[in-house]
């Protein structure tokens, strides 16, 4: 009788003793470790979202975090979002939405604001970055801004011949040549000087027809027949019209009249001051009248070939202004003047030549030099960020919007031209709205992973926000 008084007392012992463990771990879920009661669960990225229990917000994937009941909502939680009601959710279900407030028929849930400024109400893909991680990753800033001024287009440009002052010099009859005057290439002519000369008994014949028609014109004046002597005049004239048609000038021509006798051996002068590029003349040699004796190149004016990227070439048009620099000698510059835009672009080289006209005084600029070409353009106000601001992925272009609080939206924007270290937006961005311009690559990383979690796609991936 006494062991079963004992053994019912220690039965009663340890039913008191697990009575009061279980007690206390039904009400340890209630409570911290330091005796705080807690309320319920938050999601730190979206305050609305609330549960009973710790765990991971569906949503965006973040630990829960506790609300105590001696402090009130937590700070993500107390701080009321501010500005416009985009919409009214459920916050519960949030695919639920409606522009005004009232219930869920479905669940019978109080639809709750969506503010302006709420996180909520990002779009998916945005992060949350603490600033001890911002400095870590070297995160910096700019602003979205209507700027305007110029740029300078940077190409290389090599001197060439001007075609247009390049002269051929050739006979319009068969002859020998007897002397030569200019002999060696790349030497230094002026216009009028002497060349060669020829011999050619068709000149010859014809310089003696012309004799024969002045003897017959002075014979003629005297006559009663007022048609024989229009006649002898006409065939002066024709006899002296081809020796004009035969390069002979009009002092070589009245030579001949004035002494009676043909030239035996003809001149040939430089038609252009300049230098000679060929030189086909040699005594004794015997010329046709296809035959280029010298070619002469007036390098008074050049042309300079520049290559033009196809991304470049929209800012370059007929008519526009240039400097060329030698790149030995910087402060040595010209101005030059685009005459011609090739039309098509070399496959190889994915460049456009355009063509522009210098003066070349002291013949400073020579023929295959190579030469620096700057293009000044000016730019129209436009709105633009840094450049670096922008993430190029091929099929589509994301900045990151500082949405304050440590928040970092990606914005899908339309680009245009690159200017001074800043590109054009075309959509996507307000005047005024800061963005990421460094340490973005590592915060789209973190965000195509976190939407990749939620199941959702980056809002930078698809449709921009104007």
């Amino acid at each position: 009788m006494k062991a079963a008084k004992v053994l019912l007392f220690f039965a009663l012992l340890a039913a008191a003793f697990f009575g009061g463990y279980a007690y206390k771990g039904s009400s340890g879920s209630g409570q911290a470790s330091g005796g705080r009661k807690i309320l319920y669960y938050v999601d730190p990225m979206h305050p609305s979202y609330k549960s009973d229990k710790p765990g991971i917000a569906p949503d965006c994937g973040m630990k829960l975090e506790p609300v105590y009941a001696d402090e009130g909502p937590s700070e993500a939680a107390s701080a009321a979002p501010k500005g416009k009601i985009l919409y009214y959710r459920d916050p519960q279900d949030h695919s639920y939405t409606s522009d005004k407030p009232g219930l869920n028929p479905e669940t019978g849930n109080d639809l709750e604001p969506v503010y302006e400024n709420d996180p909520s109400a990002y779009p998916p893909g945005t992060v949350q970055i603490t600033p001890e991680k911002q400095q870590l990753i070297g995160v910096t800033y700019g602003t979205a801004e209507i700027t305007s001024g110029a740029q300078t287009i940077r190409a290389v440009g090599k001197v060439s011949y001007d075609e247009t002052r390049i002269a051929h010099v050739h006979t319009k009859y068969e002859g020998w040549i007897d002397e030569v005057f200019v002999n060696f290439t790349g030497q230094m002519v002026k216009k009028g000087q002497p060349l060669l000369t020829i011999y050619s008994p068709e000149l010859l014949a014809s310089q003696r027809e012309l004799l024969l028609a002045a003897k017959a014109r002075d014979v003629m004046k005297k006559s009663p027949f007022e048609g024989a002597i229009d006649h002898s005049r006409t065939l002066f004239d024709a006899a002296r019209r081809r020796l004009e048609l035969w390069d002979l000038s009009e002092r070589q021509i009245e030579e001949v009249i004035a002494t009676g006798n043909p030239i035996k051996n003809v001149t040939l002068y430089s038609p252009v001051t300049g230098y000679v590029l060929e030189r086909n003349a040699f005594p004794q040699k015997k010329v046709m009248p296809d035959t280029d004796l010298y070619t002469v190149a007036d390098l008074s004016r050049v042309w300079i070939i520049a290559d033009i990227f196809e991304y470049e070439a929209p800012n370059i048009r007929i008519g526009q202004t240039a400097r060329i620099e030698l790149p030995y000698d910087p402060r040595k510059s010209f101005s030059a003047q685009v005459s011609y835009i090739q039309p098509q672009v070399d496959p190889m080289t994915r460049t456009l030549k355009v063509r522009l006209e210098a003066a070349n005084p002291g013949l400073v600029l020579k023929p295959e030099m190579y030469v620096d070409v700057k293009f000044r353009i000016a730019f129209p106000p436009a709105l633009t960020v840094s450049a670096s601001a922008v993430l190029d992925a091929g099929d589509r272009k994301t900045v990151f919007v500082d949405r304050g609080n440590g928040f970092f939206e990606p914005r899908s924007v339309e680009t245009g031209a690159e200017r001074e270290g800043r590109i054009e937006i075309l959509s996507g961005l307000k005047p005024g709205e800061r963005v990421v311009t460094s340490g973005n690559f590592l915060m789209d990383s973190e965000s195509q992973m976190k939407a990749a979690a939620s199941g959702m796609q980056p809002a930078g991936a698809h449709e921009g926000h104007d």
